[in-house]
């Protein structure tokens, strides 16, 4: 499973032009399932962001966690983390979950999240989404649960 994590002022994520989900701080995660992903990897990931300490203390260090600050999560799935480039201009998913999984395990994801954390807004699976945030520092850490 790999996650794009972005601290956020603010995130949403429109479909259609509709406003599906929105949050202010915390964190806009962009989700991929691979296809060899179970719940473990889910919990494994889950567990690491929601212990991040990225965010500013009173002395400007990253000692803070989402808990500390009292952030949101937004949580969009993007398949496309899967993209394999190494042939060719166009890039291959096949490294991705089939959709059925892979909405399974980000459902998953998400209610983990939302046993730590009190808003937790999604995406929709599948949909062409628009996704509108301002990332905070910018800070963004890319994590696979291959390299934790």
């Amino acid at each position: 499973m790999r996650a794009l994590v972005q601290c956020v002022s603010e995130a949403q994520v429109l479909v259609e032009g509709q406003t599906v989900g929105s949050i202010g701080k915390g964190y806009l995660i962009l989700l991929g399932v691979g296809e060899n992903d179970t719940e473990a990897q889910a919990e494994k990931l889950w567990h690491k962001i929601s212990r991040m300490r990225v965010f500013e203390d009173e002395n400007g260090k990253t000692n803070l966690s989402l808990a500390d600050v009292g952030g949101e999560v937004l949580v969009v799935s993007q398949f496309t983390l899967y993209a394999n480039c190494r042939k060719g201009n166009r890039p291959s998913f096949t490294e991705a979950a089939l959709p059925e999984e892979a909405n399974r395990l980000y459902e998953y994801f998400c209610k983990l999240a939302s046993e730590d954390v009190a808003t937790v807004e999604k995406g929709v699976f599948g949909a062409m989404m628009d996704v509108q945030l301002t990332n905070h520092g910018p800070f963004t850490i890319w994590l696979d649960t291959e390299a934790l």
